[in-house]
């Protein structure tokens, strides 16, 4: 049956397509193009422009292509923005993502997997976090997201829809052989600004604080590949169609590392020195974040291809040395 992928367009959704597409699933594709591209979509999915939040595009797209699941990118995922415009937040994200749940019930939709985020968590859990650590989240953004998995737990207590929510964890890295990457403007991704810097597509990488309670000061993270996403959405779709019951899971590789361990990482595979400039912290940015996703790996067996930082950093920068659009 098809499936409908919203922000299929953008960069984690696009690459799922293609995932979706090697499985012999049939994809129908929303977005509106805000942040995603056009290039990005392969011919074989059929991409619809227009607004995940427009209930009755959303029905007639469900009815005329017999929609049997849909996997929810479309939003907004920058957190300083986020704390900047919290009412943009609170419509892309929530707002819009409600609209979306309640098409999906009146089209009487069996599976719905939302892309979610580890912003949810905050920083004053244990590390490695897992899912049924408390939820605190510190931006409008993690909270948007939140608030739209509740949408989601609630609405499916009393309508048949069977839900996956993917927890995401630092997402980089590229697939250039198929001209999948980052490639929104100013986005600020570490990894792949780190990899414009080294490239000569910016002049230096900003540090956003050097005096938090870790080991070289500044924040730790756990990276995941976009490609090893991808393959865990469509594994999740796969648990839920065999009868699989509603699912929370982290994505991510369990290991931490630093925002200076990054950096020169990027140095040593790039073969040249950043220019690194550190000023103070910025407003939402959690301390240090790390999966436990052992969760993901047992319920529906997904094993990381790549999971490793020189895998993903060797990725970006063949992208941003050779990227199409």
């Amino acid at each position: 049956m098809p499936i409908l992928v919203t922000g299929g367009a953008g960069y984690i959704g696009s690459q799922t397509v293609l995932d979706l597409l090697d499985a012999n699933e049939a994809v129908v594709v929303l977005d509106d193009l805000s942040t995603g591209f056009k290039a990005a979509v392969p011919p074989k999915a059929r991409l619809v422009v227009g607004d995940v939040g427009d209930v009755m595009l959303v029905s007639r797209l469900i009815i005329e292509h017999k929609i049997d699941a849909i996997i929810h990118f479309a939003g907004s995922i920058v957190v300083p923005e986020s704390i900047s415009d919290p009412l943009h937040y609170y419509l892309n994200n929530a707002s819009k993502t409600r609209s979306l749940i309640e098409a999906a019930v009146a089209g009487s939709v069996s599976h719905f997997i939302f892309s979610s985020t580890a912003a949810v968590y905050g920083s004053e859990g244990s590390l490695p976090v897992s899912e049924g650590d408390p939820v605190r989240p510190q931006s409008p953004y993690g909270r948007s997201k939140l608030i739209s998995e509740w949408i989601l737990e609630d609405v499916c207590r009393v309508h048949p829809l069977k839900y996956a929510v993917l927890r995401y964890f630092n997402v980089a890295g590229a697939d250039p052989q198929r001209g999948i990457g980052q490639a929104t403007r100013g986005a600020g991704h570490l990894i792949k600004v780190a990899s414009e810097a080294a490239l000569g597509k910016r002049q230096f990488v900003e540090v956003f604080g050097t005096d938090y309670a870790t080991p070289d000061g500044t924040c730790i993270r756990d990276f995941i590949h976009v490609r090893d996403l991808a393959i865990a959405h469509r594994l999740a779709l796969a648990r839920l169609r065999n009868g699989g019951s509603n699912l929370t899971v982290n994505c991510g590789y369990g290991r931490g590392y630093s925002v200076m361990d990054v950096l020169r990482t990027v140095e040593q595979i790039a073969g040249t020195k950043l220019d690194i400039r550190k000023t103070g912290r910025r407003a939402g940015d959690p301390v240090a974040v790390v999966a436990d996703s052992s969760l993901a790996r047992s319920e529906f067996g997904w094993t990381p291809i790549f999971g490793t930082i020189d895998a993903i950093v060797r990725s970006t920068l063949e992208w941003e040395r050779f990227r199409s659009y």
